[in-house]
């Protein structure tokens, strides 16, 4: 069998870092007391630094929200089409930029064969991918694929996908791209467990390159691992006031005993310490700790995967090609590496990898 690399990974965010200004706001809506603190104390414990939007916060005396365009309005957060209209306006913005950084030359871009994306926060057609195609003028004929609403682990999913392709057609070349605006669908809520959800997500896009030409990292193997009775803890629909989100607190420990059953099937017997690089999918502060737990991993096995929630936060999809990304910039041959995502399911996505 043809054996397909990860050839290379470009990332972008937006302009402006929305981290401060949304946990001021969000105290605000939450009542004096047990409930305020308790939100001050996890907003603190979250390890995140930054997260960036397109919506641009000003600052206000009184701590409320505000944002330069009138986006998200107190007392009148906007419905779910307002928000797929700013999706549509802002999400080529972040495609084109990724794009232009993973620097295709003329001659590969000839020879793309296949447009692979990943969303979760947006729809429109024609789509991102049609964009793609526009974008860079590929062959019109290019085959494409939208994996569309299945969360963080999505772009595991667009890999295998990439993978299969190259396996039955080795000629191919495959552009991907995933990206997410998960400031879209902030909530207007009074609820701390969903406030502490949205305290974590933020926008990123990235744009990678799958060949048989073998650069990069060599896909290896997947393995999708489904935690039983867990179809509830994560959930992701379309409401009237944008996309609904539950995220149950009780994920990181159906993680961490899933992830330690699972694991002799992870890493195909390997022990965990014996992999050089772990790239696993920055869901939050807790998700990472319950991954290090549950697989065993030496504390610096995640530094890369806890850099990028520091700097970014969770951009569902995107997320882990930002971490793959780093790995990839210190990667030596012949290390080897294990990727994974978490979405709803509870499902873990998982691959295995070596640097060439």
């Amino acid at each position: 069998m043809t054996t397909a690399y990860l050839n290379r990974i470009a990332t972008a965010v937006p302009p402006n870092d929305m981290h401060r200004p949304f946990s001021a706001f969000a105290e605000t809506l939450l009542p004096e007391g047990t409930q305020r603190n308790l939100f001050r104390r996890m907003s603190r414990m979250a390890a995140i630094d930054h997260r960036f939007t397109f919506v641009h916060p000003v600052p206000t005396e009184d701590g409320m929200w505000k944002d330069a365009d009138g986006f998200y309005v107190p007392g009148s957060f906007p419905p779910t089409a307002r928000r797929m209209q700013a999706f549509e306006l802002f999400a080529p913005q972040l495609a084109r930029c990724a794009l232009n950084k993973l620097a295709l030359s003329q001659e590969e871009r000839r020879g793309i064969t296949h447009v692979i994306v990943t969303c979760c926060t947006g729809l429109y057609a024609p789509g991102l991918d049609y964009e793609m195609v526009e974008h860079l003028n590929l062959n019109p004929s290019v085959e494409r694929t939208f994996i569309g609403f299945m969360g963080c682990y999505a772009a595991i999913n667009a890999l295998k996908t990439a993978r299969h392709i190259i396996r039955s057609e080795p000629d191919s070349e495959i552009l991907l791209l995933s990206l997410e605006l998960c400031s879209l669908h902030m909530q207007e809520l009074h609820n701390l467990e969903q406030l502490l959800a949205f305290l974590v997500f933020a926008d990123g896009c990235a744009a990678y390159l799958v060949t048989a030409n073998p650069s990069g990292f060599a896909l290896d193997s997947f393995l999708a691992v489904n935690l039983a009775g867990t179809n509830t803890l994560i959930t992701w629909r379309i409401g009237a006031q944008g996309f609904d989100m539950q995220l149950s607190g009780q994920v990181p420990g159906e993680l961490r005993s899933g992830l330690q059953a699972a694991c002799p099937q992870i890493t195909r017997g390997a022990a965990p310490a014996s992999i050089d690089l772990w790239a696993v999918h920055p869901g939050g502060r807790t998700i990472l700790d319950a991954a290090e737990q549950g697989l065993a991993l030496p504390a610096e096995s995640l530094c890369d995967s806890r850099a990028i929630l520091r700097q970014f936060g969770n951009m569902s999809s995107a997320s882990v090609m930002f971490v793959l990304e780093r790995l990839m910039q210190r990667a030596r041959p012949g290390q080897r590496g294990c990727a994974m995502s978490f979405g709803p399911g509870v499902t873990a996505e998982t691959m295995l990898f070596h640097a060439v």
